[in-house]
């Protein structure tokens, strides 16, 4: 568990499968996703559950995010997990909010926890980030935390290529 001025972070269990589905299942939160929302309690399930594999074999991937205040709501998912660039594997920094938690300072404050714990804690040396260059929230949320645009992913076929942030200990 970490806990941030905020923000409580933990790692995800199957218990939280419905809130899950209810964030990553909602067409708000999925409005830059390519692939849309996830669209069943199925998919939901799989997803959550190579997430918490995830965590068995790296020690580290993507959190549940309640605020301090109200620990058994859950806010969102978010943080650090391996995904494939291409045909190149990197640590991915991503996150989802509930549509409630827009707006206050939630992303930008677990993405800077998240690039802490994956420099510093876990001694990584790099962390990067693809978004959708009209996702204007989430490019401001990954420059305020100390990201720069490194590149460009032509991840989604017939699209404008997504943006690739990325951050170094040396440029932190």
């Amino acid at each position: 568990m970490i806990y941030t001025e905020r923000l409580f972070l933990r790692t995800p269990l199957m218990q939280d499968v419905n809130e899950y589905f209810r964030i990553y299942g909602a067409y708000e939160t999925n409005l830059y996703n390519p692939f849309g929302p996830v669209p069943d309690m199925d998919t939901a399930e799989s997803d959550l559950q190579k997430r918490i594999d995830h965590w068995d074999a790296h020690h580290f991937g993507v959190w549940v995010i309640a605020t301090k205040e109200a620990p058994d709501h859950i806010i969102g998912f978010g943080g650090l997990s391996y995904k494939m660039y291409g045909d190149t594997q990197r640590i991915n920094l991503g996150y989802r909010f509930e549509q409630q938690a827009w707006g206050k300072g939630f992303a930008t404050e677990l993405a800077v926890a998240s690039i802490d714990y994956g420099l510093y804690t876990l001694k990584l040396p790099e962390i990067h980030a693809i978004v959708r260059p009209a996702n204007a929230a989430s490019i401001k949320v990954l420059a305020k935390s100390g990201m720069i645009l490194s590149g460009t992913l032509d991840d989604v076929p017939g699209q404008e290529p997504s943006l690739v942030y990325q951050i170094t200990p040396g440029n932190k």
